[in-house]
């Protein structure tokens, strides 16, 4: 029996642009970058910016709070070795203040920089807070702008970064289905999910991705049972990317004890969505 599944629109997680040097654990094997990045960008205050030491320990906090806000996991302090730093300067012109920027490696080097917008002298050589938080906020976005373009750069140079291989994905366990569906169905998306532009592992250290699925049952007309498939999706660090939702009425003796058929048609389907939701990312990443 081939059964035809209802599968719903696929749930994307945002997951933003943000580039994966700056953007939590990336995984051993998904971002065995040139350069080992951190798993976040240190701002230490700065040395060099027309501020008091507590000045300067205020504009690092706002600043590495501005940027959490756009999902750059990034945090103020001094920088241990190995660190990737966001580096900020200042000099003055008249009545402005110019606030500059890098981004320093690990291993030392200047990656990118990026210009500041200009503040008022009076209230920044004071440390105003509100001032302080403003500049934060303005030149965090350009910032982030500059974080793409470095992990762009590493990127395109490692030939394990995924813009140059097939992303690697882990089929996870399936829990909750009736008879043997949480054997049969994580069975046959493993031999679906394989293609030209996906590859499947078996050890979840190597995997860009992962998918899992919980399965749900509740009584429905005619004696038969309404029976849903949740396949979620995450990347190496853990979060959700996406999910693919399929449902469908059975009759009980179709799932149990054995699935079957009926395995392998919502395995087949499950898996058109899981490598959309897959691709969607890679394309995410690679802007």
């Amino acid at each position: 029996m081939r059964l035809k599944f209802l599968l719903l629109p696929l749930v994307l997680a945002a997951c933003g642009t943000n580039p994966e040097p700056f953007y939590g654990n990336p995984g051993p094997e998904a971002a065995r970058l040139a350069i080992p990045p951190a798993p976040v960008l240190i701002v230490p205050p700065p040395t060099a910016a027309l501020l008091s030491a507590p000045g300067a320990q205020l504009f690092a906090k706002k600043l590495a709070d501005a940027l959490v806000a756009l999902d750059i996991p990034c945090m103020a302090g001094p920088a241990s070795p190995g660190a990737w730093q966001l580096i900020a300067t200042a000099t003055q012109s008249g009545g402005a203040i110019l606030p500059a920027y890098k981004i320093i490696g690990p291993d030392k080097k200047t990656y990118g920089a990026t210009a500041g917008a200009a503040e008022p002298a009076a209230a920044w050589t004071t440390a105003d807070p509100a001032t302080l938080a403003a500049a934060a906020a303005t030149d965090a976005a350009p910032l982030t702008q500059t974080l793409a373009a470095i992990n762009a750069a590493v990127q395109q140079s490692n030939p394990n970064s995924l813009e140059n291989r097939p992303p690697r994905i882990f089929v996870g366990p399936v829990t909750g289905a009736p008879g043997d569906g949480d054997h049969a169905l994580p069975l046959d998306l493993g031999r679906d999910l394989p293609g030209p532009d996906t590859e499947v592992v078996s050890d979840a250290k190597r995997a860009d991705f992962s998918v899992t699925a919980a399965i749900s049952t509740s009584p429905y007309q005619g004696g038969q049972i309404l029976v849903e498939l949740d396949w979620t999706v995450r990347d190496s660090g853990g979060r959700k990317i996406g999910q693919v939702t399929q449902l469908h009425p059975l009759d009980p003796g179709d799932i149990t004890p054995y699935w079957g058929d009926v395995a392998a048609a919502a395995a087949q389907e499950a898996a058109t969505g899981v490598q959309q939701v897959v691709l969607n990312a890679v394309l995410k990443k690679a802007k």
